[in-house]
């Protein structure tokens, strides 16, 4: 596995790959590496010849200097873990490298629409800062496909759609989002949970998969499922940020036109956000599709 902190010898690398008809995956993420990225590394295994990992800890895409600066750095167990998944090439660069002229002066990359709803409403600056690294990402690797986790689902619909947009000849491949046994979704802010937290925090999933049981029965009164669905997080100890009810393909208002729901939750607990969601399809009660 080579490792490289610097852009030249990750494009020369890449050009040896190309003059060898070499296929490129490409997983991007902020390290502190758990079971659901390298389930994104054996994902892109799948679908090329040459698996290329980035750890980068993007500070664009925060929005405030305590959560950049605590969020979890543990380059060489992550850099151990890909290895032992033999991935062929890890890119580690740090922030002078990616943005030399500081982020004021970086150009950027801006989704209409989906950069500024739902999550980006409380995160302005977020998917602002997640676009741009990834199409920077993304002309430093020029992968052929990239995989990302549905457990992000709306980073997913906007990298996308990026994608789309830019005519990127790559393929994105959206990966089921990987669970603990008690049903919580792995994430590197886990780590902030203490003991007792810990145990409380699978009540976010419980209260997603009643809110999908309560639609899947038919109920259509959204807000008082939502207030519901709040109550029941308060109850255990978590404080509830937001909870969407939108449809799946656009994240717009569910219509009469919709086919797939998507739950989008998040909640407080602790010094962690926890986030979750969880597709469902209108009409066919008997059928149930789980983004997560």
């Amino acid at each position: 596995m080579q490792t490289f902190a610097e852009i030249t010898p990750v494009r020369e690398q890449i050009r040896v790959w190309r003059r060898e008809g070499r296929r490129i995956a490409f997983v991007p993420t902020m390290g502190n590496l758990h079971q659901g990225h390298l389930t994104l590394v054996r994902k892109a295994r799948e679908q090329a010849d040459i698996v290329v990992v980035s750890i980068f800890v993007n500070p664009m895409q925060f929005d405030k200097s305590d959560d950049l600066n605590n969020y979890p750095r543990t380059l060489d167990d992550d850099l151990a873990k890909l290895n032992s998944e033999g991935v062929e090439l890890v890119f580690t660069p740090t922030p002078d490298i990616i943005y030399p002229n500081g982020m004021d002066r970086q150009t950027f990359v801006e989704v209409p629409g989906l950069s500024h709803m739902l999550e980006g409403a409380l995160r302005p600056s977020h998917f602002r800062g997640v676009s741009t690294i990834v199409t920077k990402l993304f002309n430093i690797v020029q992968p052929d496909v990239a995989c990302f986790g549905e457990k992000d689902f709306q980073q997913l619909a906007l990298i996308r759609q990026m994608v789309a947009d830019l005519a990127m000849p790559i393929d994105i491949i959206g990966v089921p989002t990987v669970r603990e046994m008690d049903g919580l979704a792995m994430s590197s802010r886990n780590g902030y949970l203490t003991v007792d937290e810990r145990q409380r925090a699978p009540v976010l999933a419980k209260t997603m998969r009643w809110i999908s049981s309560q639609i899947r029965g038919g109920r259509r009164d959204f807000d008082e499922v939502v207030l519901d669905a709040n109550d029941q997080l308060r109850a255990a100890g978590l404080e509830p940020d937001e909870i969407y009810i939108r449809d799946a393909r656009t994240l717009q208002v569910v219509g009469d036109e919709t086919s797939q729901a998507v739950i989008l939750m998040s909640a407080f607990l602790g010094k962690a956000r926890l986030i979750d969601n969880q597709v469902i399809e209108l009409g066919t009660p008997a059928s149930e599709s789980e983004s997560s």
